[in-house]
């Protein structure tokens, strides 16, 4: 009987937790909060995670804009 068991696994249908989340994508709470506010009440993990990369992208791109002033 060869089984994986993760514990620390959610299904993609399950919330996330505002400070896991967070600490996923290396985001302060409120960041973190603000991005799974945006997504709606019951969001997959799998639309947060892209949202939150989409955000981390976007604020990478404005400081690279910023350096070049």
């Amino acid at each position: 009987m060869d089984q994986h068991i993760d514990i620390g696994a959610q299904p993609d249908d399950q919330p996330y937790e505002v400070t896991s989340f967070a600490r996923k994508h290396g985001l302060t709470i409120p960041v973190a909060d603000a991005v799974l506010f945006a997504k709606g009440p019951s969001p997959s993990r799998a639309a947060c995670d892209t949202a939150a990369l989409a955000f981390l992208c976007a604020v990478a791109r404005y400081a690279g804009k910023q350096g070049r002033r």
